[in-house]
């Protein structure tokens, strides 16, 4: 009887099912302890088709496997680490598994390459502005007028086709994409929207941290450090901080200086020139006026001696 029994226990715990969890279970273990990085990322909205474009592209330096929720918590669960214990907070339904020896930036950068463009569908939120520009079309005269109307967006029939005469922003940042505005985006052929795998989580191994929200945009974030570095750029300049960066821009600024101070020195030293001159014309055009000849004085007769003294008696 007793034997009976542990045969029905072995039995149970050989089912196919549950062994296939556990090895499910010990492969998850086996990565997360073979690599640098474990990333979580979200596959919601994905389609099947993007996800295995994507797998594909990556597959030499990222492993991407998807679990079901309570097979990956099972699985972190085993790993004696405080770091890979936080990270279960973040497991969520429809995510997938990324292993690498990549850092999870690097592994983040890459994922942001891996995004494909998508049509808008109806309640969507818009991430940006989205405008139809004004423009020549494909479009023939028909039903789409009134569909272009009821958006406010002011057109001209031009050789039997539409043209659009004016920018008009159909859906704003954080608004949702009504009907009218899908439709016209379909037949625009405008793809506002982009699917791929999106980084919620990672854990770093070698760490032992945990990194959250480590979307990286890769064009964004270099537009960031060109702003930075001219301000920075700017900045030495303006304190004289001399390195191969700045020294042409310091030169430069000497160079004006320098022209700055000739002029400085140079007008009143020219306006001087300018005022002598100046005087020397006045003094050479006012007339010479001549001064009166002196009359010779003509010297009294000299007085014979008995002349005219008086007589005496």
């Amino acid at each position: 009887m007793v034997e009976k029994k542990t045969e029905k226990i072995q039995e149970k715990k050989l089912r196919p099912g549950q062994e296939l969890k556990k090895k499910k279970v010990e492969g998850i273990q086996q990565l997360i302890e073979a690599n640098n990085t474990l990333l979580i990322a979200s596959i919601k909205g994905l389609p099947s088709k993007q996800l295995q474009l994507i797998k594909k592209e990556i597959r030499d330096k990222v492993k991407v496997q998807v679990y079901k929720k309570s097979t990956i918590l099972r699985a972190l669960e085993k790993i004696k680490s405080k770091g890979i214990q936080d990270l279960k907070e973040y497991i969520k339904e429809d995510c997938a598994l990324m292993f690498s020896q990549l850092d999870p930036f690097e592994l983040s950068g890459i994922l942001s390459e891996k995004k494909s463009p998508v049509r808008a569908k109806i309640g969507q939120i818009a991430e940006a502005e989205i405008a139809i520009e004004p423009g020549p079309t494909e479009l023939v005269p028909g039903p789409v007028i009134s569909e272009l109307g009821a958006l406010g967006i002011k057109i001209a029939i031009e050789e039997g086709k539409i043209n659009i005469k004016q920018r008009k922003v159909i859906a704003k940042p954080g608004e949702e994409i009504s009907a009218n505005a899908a439709a016209i985006m379909s037949k625009f052929d405008i793809k506002p929207f982009s699917v791929g795998l999106i980084p919620t989580a990672a854990y770093d191994k070698k760490l032992d941290k945990i990194y959250v929200d480590i979307k990286i945009d890769k064009k964004e974030t270099l537009e960031q450090i060109k702003g930075l570095f001219g301000k920075a750029l700017a900045f030495a300049v303006q304190i004289g901080y001399a390195c191969k960066e700045t020294i042409k821009h310091l030169l430069g600024k000497a160079l004006a200086h320098e022209k700055a101070l000739e002029k400085f020195i140079k007008e009143p030293a020219e306006e001087k020139a300018a005022e002598e001159k100046k005087e020397e014309k006045k003094e050479a055009a006012e007339p010479v006026q001549e001064q009166p000849e002196e009359k010779e004085q003509t010297p009294a007769p000299e007085t014979q001696e008995g002349e005219n003294k008086p007589k005496t008696e």
